[in-house]
């Protein structure tokens, strides 16, 4: 009586990069800016999907000439591919963590209304106290910057909050206080102790949608009175907005660590702050529940808080 060999009854296994190639696709849904995105040729990446689908034997993508969709093997499959390259990500970080805290690669994000400001001291104090710490940012909104840290393309993040995400740890660095930036001539311009109730009726330019300013700003607006949404013309960056003000267009609310460099950009805009207490936002670093890395990201916290200090902020405690 023959046996069977060991090796009859083992199944070839998916490697990661297969994965990592198919869940690019899964997530994009185009081959050329799923390749981008992993930093793979679109010839590599299509081969190595291509070999995914032979390993596990199902057919994963419906490919025309025009798009790709997954078939529904495709989409029962993606979530647990995304879930099999989170626990590898976690694994590396588990290993990173064991061997040498603030070293290794840390993937930051940060939102558009932070980073211009807050970056040269994140920048600084990591280059000075932190050397081997390999420091990679990322600059999105803050639903995209939630999603990366959900599936662990993200480490850390830097934004506003509250966000009242489960599974998400906040870590309070500062509160700030909003200003008010008029065109020149307006009669706010350059005043202290102005009233909320004045935002009622002035032309507010916003922010685009999907920023969390502009619904900062709206709740500012709301908390004053204001009904409507001024929503007349909007910017995709706060350097376009302080330029339309500058413009004649209307007023905006700049947080005050953004006042220095965007209002440096041009002589014809005006600054009012508002009276005690004036509309503020927190920001904080933002990390996953139960993180292998979670203790380096609270000495991180304390840093940065002690590095924050020259700022016009008013720095919190780690329990703030």
């Amino acid at each position: 009586m023959s046996s069977a060999s060991p090796k009859a009854g083992r199944r070839r296994q998916p490697s990661l990069a297969q994965l990592r190639a198919f869940a690019a696709v899964a997530e994009h849904l185009h081959f050329r800016d799923a390749a981008a995105a992993i930093g793979m040729s679109q010839p590599a990446l299509s081969g190595a999907v291509s070999a995914l689908e032979e390993t596990l034997g199902v057919t994963l993508l419906e490919r025309t000439t025009r798009k790709v969709l997954l078939s529904p093997a495709g989409e029962r499959l993606a979530v647990r591919t995304r879930a099999v390259l989170a626990e590898v990500g976690a694994l590396l970080e588990e290993a990173d963590a064991v061997r040498a805290p603030f070293t290794g690669a840390l993937r930051l994000g940060v939102i558009p209304t932070v980073a211009p400001y807050l970056l040269p001291a994140v920048l600084r104090l990591v280059h000075d106290r932190y050397p081997q710490l390999d420091l990679q940012v990322h600059e999105e909104q803050t639903a995209t910057l939630l999603d990366g840290l959900h599936s662990g393309r993200l480490d850390l993040l830097l934004l506003a909050v509250p966000l009242g995400v489960p599974g998400v740890v906040e870590l309070p660095l500062f509160d700030e206080d909003f200003v008010l930036v008029t065109p020149p001539g307006h009669p706010l311009g350059d005043r202290d102790g102005v009233p909320r109730e004045a935002l009622r009726e002035l032309n507010l330019l916003l922010l685009d949608e999907g920023h969390c300013l502009r619904d900062q700003a709206l709740d500012i607006c709301r908390e004053a009175g204001r009904a409507d949404a001024p929503v007349t013309t909007t910017a995709a960056g706060l350097s376009t907005l302080v330029q339309l003000v500058a413009g004649g267009l209307g007023c905006t609310l700049l947080p005050r660590t953004a006042v220095t460099v965007e209002t440096s950009r041009s002589t014809r805009l005006r600054t009012a702050s508002f009276t005690d207490p004036a509309p503020t936002r927190r920001i904080a670093f933002a990390r996953r529940a139960g993180a292998a890395r979670g203790a380096e990201y609270e000495t991180l916290a304390d840093a940065l808080r002690e590095a924050l200090r020259p700022l016009p902020v008013r720095v919190l405690g780690g329990e703030d």
